[in-house]
């Protein structure tokens, strides 16, 4: 298991980058306003929900995806 894929390591950033805009939303409402410069739930806060539920879902899509990866190169060396 000396090679790790760029599929893997990929998948592994991905789910890095997800995680990172999840916390930063729940931890930063209004990162969304102050860097497009737009309000698009005009302050309600659906769009930051809608950003949350979004990037956890692909946090744990792309985490189960590096898994399945990783379990994959180790049958493979074994």
């Amino acid at each position: 298991m000396n090679q790790l894929t760029t599929r893997f390591w990929t998948l592994v950033g991905l789910a890095c980058a997800s995680l990172l805009l999840l916390l930063m939303t729940l931890l930063w409402k209004e990162w969304i306003e102050l860097i497009f410069r737009v309000d698009p739930d005009h302050g309600n806060g659906h769009a930051e929900w809608l950003i949350v539920a979004v990037t956890g879902a692909a946090t744990v899509i792309f985490a189960i995806g590096a898994r399945i990866e990783w379990r994959h190169l180790k049958s493979q060396t074994a």
